[in-house]
């Protein structure tokens, strides 16, 4: 799904001296003490509710899934955006939304302060993307410590822990 970051009118010329940058970032974030909170139906309500803070927030949200105590999400940054506002907007908006407007009947959502971010080259795009597509068919096979790891040692973290 793509959601441009602005709309401009037919006939309209842009200013010559825009800035123009294309920063893909995959972001992985996870409950509290990794509690098994986002069980279905709760996880899609919830996903659907994130993609649309981030279009109101104007935060390119190009995939985002997970499993039942963890996030991913593969973000396109904005030129007056960081990582960490972009986190921050989304975990806490998130759980303020999860915990008193949603009206779910569950134990409440606490993100870990912690977050996963690491950046994805254009060429590995459809690999991440596909890899984010496929998280719950994923978690069959592998726990999320698991995943964790390699992930760690795929963005060579592993090296500076």
């Amino acid at each position: 799904m793509f959601f441009p970051r602005r709309h401009y009118e037919p006939g309209i010329v842009l200013e010559k001296n825009m800035s123009f940058i294309k920063v893909w970032i995959h972001y992985v974030w996870s409950t509290k003490h990794r509690q098994a909170i986002l069980k279905e139906p709760y996880r899609t309500q919830l996903f659907d509710h994130i993609k649309e803070n981030a279009f109101k927030k104007n935060i390119f949200l190009d995939r985002i899934n997970g499993f039942d105590e963890h996030v991913h999400a593969i973000i396109s940054m904005g030129t007056h955006q960081t990582i960490d506002n972009i986190a921050q907007a989304l975990k806490g908006e998130s759980s303020f939304w999860f915990n008193n407007e949603s009206g779910f009947d569950c134990p409440r959502l606490t993100w870990q302060d912690e977050y996963f971010a690491g950046s994805i080259s254009e060429s590995m795009l459809p690999i991440v993307r596909a890899y984010v597509d496929g998280q719950v068919f994923h978690h069959q096979k592998k726990t999320f410590a698991e995943e964790y790891d390699q992930l760690m040692k795929a963005y060579d973290f592993d090296k500076i822990r």
